[in-house]
């Protein structure tokens, strides 16, 4: 995620200048066209066009933001979630006989929750859970083809175990698999917004109609403003291809890029938390990288 002050112009120009190339040079053919052949195109509604296109736009955009809200706020619920259960881990287990158990279920949460991010932005898993686990503990996990789930089941069996050996009642119980199921529905959240991309009406249709656009721009702009077609016609084309731009880098918000939501940073934040609930040595938080928090 961008956390510079200032908004990035270069980045968006870095994204959309080979269809802003190609537009210039058809504004400079166009330009060329008008005032050295026999031919004039005719006038054109680039207003009613415009108009059109912006509240089309303006949907999308609002659409892609929507998602990207969605996951930041499931993953704030998240924080959250491993915070309580780290509380309650402490506060009902907080014998000597009972200290390895309570360890336990912090370093899964941990593991858990870097597992999550792993498979949100499709990269590789075992190497993080292993940071946090044993191989012996994390093997049944990594089996599974869910590894987060399978990380949040052992945990539940885990808190199960603590009852059955009368360390914590069954309303403690339930209160910690409420925290679980908390985690459980928020990892949902996520997996939906990661497995269903917008309907392709709203990714097709605006794409075609913005190149469209710009396309029909240097044509009804070239008898108002002349020699300048080509500047004006560009700039105007640039805040188009720039909108359309910002609703693709919205879209997803769990991919590693740098518009997507820092989930590095946030487990970093879940792991701190949580190392010194139990007062272990926390790392450091993550700090930006030439503006960009992963």
């Amino acid at each position: 995620m961008i956390v510079d002050a200032t908004p990035r112009l270069r980045q968006i120009v870095a994204e959309v200048w080979r269809p802003l190339t190609i537009l210039f040079f058809w504004d400079v053919a166009v330009t060329v066209t008008y005032y050295f052949l026999p031919f004039r195109a005719p006038s054109l509604p680039l207003t009613l066009f415009g108009t059109v296109l912006a509240l089309f736009l303006g949907f999308r955009s609002n659409s892609a933001y929507a998602r990207w809200w969605e996951g930041r706020s499931l993953w704030g619920l998240m924080i959250n979630a491993s915070r309580n259960l780290s509380r309650e881990a402490r506060n009902f287990l907080p014998g000597d006989e009972a200290r390895d158990l309570r360890r336990s279920i912090v370093l899964r949460q941990i593991a858990y929750v870097n597992a999550l991010r792993c498979q949100l932005r499709r990269q590789p898993v075992d190497e993080q859970v292993l940071r946090f686990l044993s191989r012996g503990e994390a093997t049944p996990s990594l089996s599974r083809t869910n590894i987060a789930n399978g990380l949040l089941d052992g945990t539940g069996r885990r808190i199960d175990d603590a009852r059955r050996q009368g360390w914590i009642d069954t309303i403690q119980q339930t209160q910690m698999e409420s925290v679980l199921v908390d985690i459980a529905n928020a990892q949902g959240g996520m997996e939906r917004l990661k497995n269903t991309p917008l309907p392709n009406q709203y990714r097709f249709f605006p794409t075609l109609f913005v190149h469209l656009f710009c396309v029909l721009l240097p044509i009804g702009l070239v008898e108002t403003l002349g020699f300048a077609t080509p500047l004006g016609s560009t700039i105007a084309g640039l805040m188009f291809l720039a909108v359309l731009a910002i609703g693709d880098d919205l879209v997803d918000p769990f991919a590693n890029t740098v518009h997507d939501l820092p989930l590095s940073a946030m487990c970093r934040t879940i792991e701190i938390d949580l190392l010194q609930s139990i007062g272990d040595e926390a790392p450091a938080p993550l700090q930006p990288e030439h503006g960009v928090l992963w």
